[in-house]
């Protein structure tokens, strides 16, 4: 059974959206998606970029956006299309728009592969919360520019060595051959790390309790949050070791972090309870740094 109140909060939450979306549908000035060594972000529902050494650079353009991210000059901006609402991925390659993508609920997540050749996300078609476990539903897919193939929904995967017919996809992250990708299952009233084969569609399980994963720009360790009772901390686990340390943030973290290079994360949070998110950086050894204020889904244009 479905949660009620979830479920209104995310026709309220669309409701706002869609309001915002009409308002700020004046003309703005262009971000150039394509610029290299960038923070691309959201703020107040448009795109924005700043030089990733000068964040406070930034500047803010005309396109309205719930979620983005970009990698390689390709972007992926999840947004709202029409009213009633509805949803859709659009794939930009550098500053051109290459395809867009129906979407079957409100996004959540986005990702592109650091060759700029994959792009992935998340909605959720009920619900608007991952904590609640049981009272949402997801949806994850991956388009591969390449090919032209699209993967609409990981529920056409085969989860081997787990009995899942009650299964959530979401927080995708890519392998850097592009040929797989990690993610999260819940099943069963439990979150697996995963491990998905894009060849031969196949899901496998690695780990307990992991949450919307980040692979490293070198391939070699996931960020990820993990529950701790009622709220979420960032993790980062070594791939080679097994190895689980948790990183220098103790306050909740919702959000699917960005790397900015191989020791150094973005994601967004609110500063304070009650107050609006901001994108901060952590280094894995060290502590946050507020980066952008009233802003949120990071995204470094030579990350992974």
């Amino acid at each position: 059974m479905r949660k009620v109140v979830g479920v209104a909060a995310m026709v309220a939450l669309v409701a706002a959206t869609v309001t915002y979306v009409v308002v700020s549908a004046s003309p703005g000035g262009a971000v150039d998606l394509g610029a290299p060594d960038s923070l691309i972000y959201v703020e107040n529902g448009r795109v924005g970029r700043a030089p990733l050494g000068s964040p406070e650079a930034g500047s803010v353009g005309g396109m309205s956006c719930l979620r983005v991210y970009s990698a390689a000059s390709t972007t992926v901006c999840l947004r709202t299309v029409a009213i009633p609402p509805s949803f859709e991925a659009a794939v930009y390659s550098g500053n051109s728009l290459e395809k867009t993508i129906p979407l079957d609920g409100t996004p959540s997540r986005a990702r592109v592969s650091r060759s700029g050749r994959l792009v992935a996300w998340t909605v959720f078609r009920e619900g608007d919360s991952y904590m609640p476990a049981g009272y949402f539903s997801t949806t994850a897919g991956i388009y591969d520019r390449e090919t032209g193939v699209l993967y609409g929904s990981m529920e056409d995967f085969t989860v081997q060595g787990l009995d899942s017919h009650d299964r959530n996809f979401w927080g995708i992250t890519f392998t850097p051959d592009d040929k797989g990708f990690y993610a999260t299952l819940s099943t069963g009233g439990k979150n697996w790390l995963i491990k998905g084969d894009l060849a031969t569609r196949t899901l496998v399980p690695l780990r307990e309790n992991v949450e919307c994963p980040s692979l490293s720009p070198d391939g070699t360790r996931l960020a990820y949050k993990k529950r701790l009772n009622d709220h979420w901390r960032l993790h980062l686990l070594d791939l080679a070791t097994n190895t689980e340390t948790p990183l220098g943030d103790p306050t909740e973290v919702d959000d699917q972090a960005a790397w900015l290079d191989n020791n150094t994360l973005a994601y967004a949070r609110p500063p304070f309870p009650g107050e609006p998110p901001a994108i901060y950086s952590l280094p894995i050894d060290g502590q946050p740094r507020l980066l952008k204020p009233n802003a949120t889904s990071p995204a470094a244009t030579t990350g992974g």
